[in-house]
């Protein structure tokens, strides 16, 4: 399986790109919000790839972190969510805000991707909601950073990186610190709160306020599970 290609971009169409490597062209279908992140025609870049292997036929899709490929293997495990789907959603929600809304149950903001009806979108929720902690954790690790464009006098096919999810992590806004999240949860985790709860709580804090710092977003995340009354 190739785990990641790098190369030069030598087509653009809507859904996918041609990347050249070394005068192969390989065809990767990506999201259109990975599409919009992509260089221009002519230039290089680096993907991670998912190989979807059918009866009659092969396609490569491209992620641009490790991050977004993992979520776009836990989406295609749910019953009702092809290749089409998980790209639907990852497209309109990014790796984030796939993150966010399932820690916090938010089957709405799924529902929101192209295709999605609301059974789908709550059984996605339902389904991958304990496994929101770990895939998160990939964020606090580095693994959420996008894979740099390459030097082309360097190889350019690697083999697949192998996923190992940390402790337990959580989704955020754009600016939010990946290792504060990373260490709240692992905080709250170590008091004894579930992965999901803990998950839920922090998305939320960070969700309000994405400049807190750990210890900050610990406090807040601490009041969101305290018991209400």
């Amino acid at each position: 399986m190739i785990g990641r290609i790098a190369g030069r971009i030598d087509y653009r169409a809507d859904d996918h790109v041609l990347i050249d490597v070394k005068g192969v062209g390989y065809l990767v279908y990506v999201s259109d919000r990975t599409m919009s992140a992509l260089p221009a025609t002519g230039e290089a870049v680096a993907l991670y790839t998912d190989l979807l292997v059918r009866e009659d036929n092969l396609q490569l899709f491209g992620f641009t972190s490790l991050v977004e490929k993992e979520w776009h293997r836990l989406l295609m495990s749910v019953q009702g969510v092809g290749a089409k789907a998980s790209m639907a959603i990852l497209g309109t929600l990014g790796a984030d805000g796939v993150s966010r809304a399932i820690a916090l149950g938010d089957w709405n903001a799924v529902k929101a991707a192209k295709g999605i009806g609301p059974k789908t979108a709550q059984r996605v929720v339902n389904e991958l909601k304990d496994k929101a902690a770990s895939v998160m954790a990939l964020a606090g690790s580095g693994a959420g950073a996008s894979t740099p464009a390459p030097d082309l006098d360097e190889p350019l096919i690697e083999a697949p990186t192998a996923l190992t999810p940390a402790a337990t992590t959580t989704p955020s806004a754009q600016s939010a610190d990946p290792a504060a999240q990373a260490e709240a949860l692992s905080a709250l985790t170590n008091l004894g709160y579930g992965p999901g709860e803990a998950a839920s709580a922090v998305a939320q804090a960070m969700g309000e306020d994405p400049a807190l710092n750990t210890a900050a977003l610990i406090r807040a995340a601490l009041k969101l599970l305290a018991p209400k009354g």
